[in-house]
């Protein structure tokens, strides 16, 4: 047996690491239709639900008003939240822990947490 030996750190392998991320899941697309129909008499016009790949993770929300032909808002999931921002000042306006509390700060039409069913 040699007299040194070399021991190998247990340091966990980045290989298996999967990063935390927010889904776009079919509860969240039933929300969003809802709170735009209860939103039109308040000026929204419009959303677009822009995936990052065919089928794969959503890269973000855009909502338009109708005070601007651009999309107004930007929604994306970041980590375990949703970040929300004024897309045409490029100004981030706040994260938040819940689909539905990002769409409430930008116009209240549904009450805060009226989920649907998943």
């Amino acid at each position: 047996m040699p007299a040194t030996m070399t021991l190998k750190a247990n340091t966990p392998s980045t290989d298996n690491v999967v990063p935390l991320r927010a889904n776009f899941l079919p509860r969240h697309r039933e929300y969003l239709m809802r709170w735009l129909d209860a939103g039109t008499c308040m000026g929204l016009c419009d959303v677009d639900v822009s995936p990052r790949s065919g089928n794969g993770p959503i890269e973000h929300v855009l909502v338009w008003v109708r005070e601007n032909a651009d999309p107004a808002y930007l929604l994306r999931p970041e980590g375990m939240n949703w970040v929300l921002v004024d897309n045409l000042r490029d100004h981030r306006l706040g994260t938040f822990k819940t689909f539905e509390a990002a769409l409430y700060a930008i116009r209240p039409v549904l009450a805060c947490g009226a989920t649907a069913a998943a």
